[in-house]
């Protein structure tokens, strides 16, 4: 290693080290169930919305969606991000309130829990199917965030994929095992502050070495269909490709997403006062809005660079690696903009470690409250619980770590998948939880099943026929889900008298 790169890695263990303090730190904190997956309920607005959306954005913010940017410009990365933004303001906006209100009202620390008490569903059937979706789409989720720290570290110090990647993984495990919600939502907010310094850095400096804004827009402007809105760049073939108005539907399609985020939506559960929601909400979309602008520009500026010589020609997942590249560039520089780059580089783990830890405790809850207490009844005590929580978190990190062992593997395609399981089989539920009395769990159910199965069969069987079908599989799936929960729950009986009465009470609880 060079000085500077050992400036840099420096910079990296003091971050990784203040994440273990934040976990060791709240691990005293957590004194039951409750503590340790929703931290009682007690997160300020502030805190809500940061760690609300730097668990949402992932290492998809500072690799997944630059690197998008950089192969093939505007179009496909920029309806992303407007599709997101979208859907994050109208998530604070009408679910935020609402599921923070239900979820006390009927007592449900997790979202399947929500869902199964919501309905009625004595036999737990809710409970124990949306806790297998939550463990399917996010054990692939947690290995993209794994094999981003394993890029990180491979591309910048040559040290090995695998062995990068299980340091990492376990850097995140001990301070989530450790200290739970009230720790991963902490660190989420320290981790946002870190992203933003990174974004911000990045993009000043890229532009600078490659040659100014005018070089930028010059070079993009010069590439086919590189900045248009309606068409994209083909890397394949050199030309520019149409990009319609289905591609650019189903792409906003993204934003669909955010109504089915099992992370997102325990920090609305979580917050201490919902009357303080919207100023949550002003902060989480503002802070969206600049950070997927920014994340946009750095994967034009990066291709700047590669044209202006800065940096090395970035094909295919390579292009993930943008951020890393610029920063060992920025780090040749002097000591100082060597530690820079090290709190940059600690941006792209913050990033990863903000979703990671969302992610882990969500699916450890799942195993351990929704299907081994509320489906399985295996009574355990608050300590016992606690105790299956943490080792659930080890063992789904171990499955994460083994799936994520391809160092080729993309971080965007993982996360896309992921983003749209979520999103259509929650997504429409929650919804019509929150919003339709008439909706009953025979209606609940099939949406479940629907919205998974279509996942699944859009993506690797219809998506592939190409044409009008080559469409984000979320779209279909979210209608596709929402039609079924609407037409079952209408050909079936009206629910019980008495979940129609905790669902005019909620509403009531909504205006107090």
């Amino acid at each position: 290693m060079t000085s500077y790169e050992i400036l840099m890695m420096l910079s990296i263990v003091i971050y990784l080290a203040a994440m273990l303090g934040v976990g060791i730190y709240f691990s005293k904190k957590n004194e039951s169930a409750g503590d340790f997956y929703l931290g009682g309920r007690t997160l300020g607005p502030f805190v809500t919305a940061m760690s609300a959306e730097a668990s949402d954005m992932s290492s998809w913010l500072l690799m997944g969606l630059p690197g998008v940017a950089y192969l093939s410009g505007v179009a496909d990365a920029a309806w992303t991000g407007i599709g997101l933004v979208i859907g994050t303001y109208v998530n604070w906006l009408i679910v935020a309130k609402r599921i923070r209100s239900y979820s006390h009202q009927i007592d449900a620390i997790t979202i399947p829990e929500f869902f199964s008490k919501r309905f009625g569903d004595s036999r737990n059937i809710l409970n124990f199917i949306a806790a297998l979706i939550i463990i399917i789409f996010f054990i692939p989720y947690t290995a993209s965030g794994f094999a981003a720290c394993g890029k990180l570290f491979g591309t910048l110090f040559g040290i090995n994929y695998f062995t990068a990647m299980v340091v990492s993984a376990a850097v995140i495990v001990g301070y989530t095992a450790l200290g739970g919600f009230l720790a991963a939502s902490t660190t989420d907010l320290i981790q946002s502050i870190v992203m933003t310094i990174a974004l911000v850095a990045i993009l000043g400096f890229g532009t600078y070495a490659a040659g100014g804004l005018d070089a930028v827009i010059g070079n993009a402007d010069s590439i086919p269909g590189y900045l248009s809105f309606t068409k994209t760049f083909d890397t394949a073939t050199g030309t520019e490709q149409p990009y319609n108005f289905l591609k650019v539907l189903g792409t906003l399609a993204w934003g669909l997403g955010y109504f089915g985020m099992p992370h997102i939506l325990l920090r609305f559960m979580a917050i201490g006062d919902k009357n303080k929601l919207a100023l949550s909400r002003r902060v989480a979309t503002t802070w969206v809005i600049i950070s997927l602008g920014v994340a946009v520009m750095i994967g034009i500026v990066g291709n700047g660079m590669t044209s202006a010589g800065a940096i090395p020609n970035l094909a295919g997942s390579a292009s993930e690696t943008i951020i890393i590249k610029v920063a060992h560039l920025l780090s040749t520089n002097g000591a100082i903009l060597a530690l820079i780059a090290g709190v940059i580089l600690a941006g792209i783990l913050a990033a990863t470690m903000s979703t990671a830890d969302s992610q882990l405790l969500a699916a450890s809850s799942s195993v351990s409250q929704n299907i081994f207490r509320d489906f399985l009844k295996i009574q355990m005590s608050e300590k016992k619980s606690m105790l299956v929580a943490r080792i659930t978190v080890l063992a789904i990190s171990v499955i994460g770590v083994a799936l994520a062992s391809n160092p080729n593997s993309s971080v965007f395609e993982i996360v896309s998948f992921a983003w749209a399981g979520f999103g259509a089989t929650f997504g429409p539920l929650m919804l019509c939880s929150l919003f339709w009395k008439r909706a009953n769990k025979e209606g609940a159910l099939a949406g479940l099943v629907v919205g998974a199965a279509t996942i699944f069969i859009w993506k690797y069987m219809v998506r592939p026929m190409g044409g009008i079908w080559d469409t984000y599989e979320l779209l279909p799936a979210f209608l596709a889900a929402l039609i079924t929960i609407i037409a079952v729950s209408l050909l079936t009986k009206e629910p019980e008298e008495k979940v129609k009465e905790n669902f005019e009470q909620y509403q009531k609880m909504l205006h107090m």
